[in-house]
């Protein structure tokens, strides 16, 4: 079979993936806090750069190009993928209990069955017992929690909630306007958010979660706002558009490939015949 139609098969592979992504993007348009996730797309000559210097044959050269192209040939391959941490537009909701963080690479800690994880979105609510939740019920954790444990709790009469710049939370004194310090969220600046695992319900799992602390100092705690999705929908679309414009070329080769292939086998039987 011709080589031709396998480079076309395994770039109409890249480009459906590329739609995935894509796709998962603009569905995420208007979710609060999610980032914008993309792939890198890597041809034959950034691969064979990457590759050369540790290919299976003592002969780099001759041998050594005969097995990249046997193996990859020249056809588009996802290499990578990597999400924009960049921070998104913030909206006023003028709801006392949403909290949005200013700065790029901070996150809110969040306590799930599956253990403690990171989240943008900072749509909070109080649960049944008065405790400090996420929408999905998901305990919001204090700056103390790996010294303490616990969780942000309020009563029933502590109905005024407010908030300062570096996320210390302050309530009323019952029956009262007056406001006491209360708790202090827990903000988290990993070393390195390439490191950071995507989950459901904007959480993110983290492998050097015992290594984080609680930032003093932020400076970036904003309480009556949420970060809106920073996917931009246009560009999204834009995309959309290209990615479906490659996979129908991809399409159309192959068919020319299959053609020509169906076309010699006919001859050469017809000339056997």
């Amino acid at each position: 079979m011709q080589s031709g139609y396998y480079s076309a098969a395994a770039g109409m592979v890249t480009q459906f993936n590329r739609l995935d992504t894509i796709a998962n993007n603009l569905a995420n348009v208007n979710t609060v806090g999610f980032k914008e996730d993309n792939l890198i797309v890597g041809d034959f000559m950034r691969i064979y750069k990457e590759a050369r210097d540790k290919l299976p044959h003592d002969n780099h050269s001759e041998n050594g190009a005969a097995f990249l192209n046997r193996t990859i040939t020249k056809a588009p391959q996802v290499v990578d993928a990597y999400t924009n941490h960049s921070v998104g537009n913030m909206q006023l909701t003028d709801n006392p209990m949403d909290f949005a963080l200013s700065r790029e690479g901070l996150f809110f800690l969040v306590k799930t069955p599956q253990g403690v994880r990171l989240t943008r979105d900072g749509s909070f609510t109080k649960n049944e017992d008065g405790v400090l939740v996420t929408k999905q019920g998901h305990e919001v954790l204090p700056s103390d929690y790996f010294e303490a444990g616990g969780n942000i709790e309020f009563n029933e009469d502590e109905n005024i909630i407010e908030v300062d710049k570096n996320g210390q939370l302050y309530k009323n004194i019952p029956n009262s306007t007056n406001l006491v310090l209360a708790s202090k969220l827990f903000i988290a600046n990993p070393d390195n958010v390439a490191f950071l695992k995507k989950e459901a319900d904007g959480l993110y799992r983290y492998d050097g979660m015992d290594d984080l602390f609680s930032l003093e100092e932020t400076g970036a705690v904003l309480q009556g706002f949420t970060e809106k999705s920073n996917v931009n929908a246009v560009k999204m679309m834009t995309q959309m558009i290209e990615t479906n414009r490659l996979v129908e070329m991809y399409q159309k080769a192959m068919k020319v490939q299959m053609d020509d292939m169906n076309s010699d086998a006919i001859n050469k039987i017809a000339r056997k015949a």
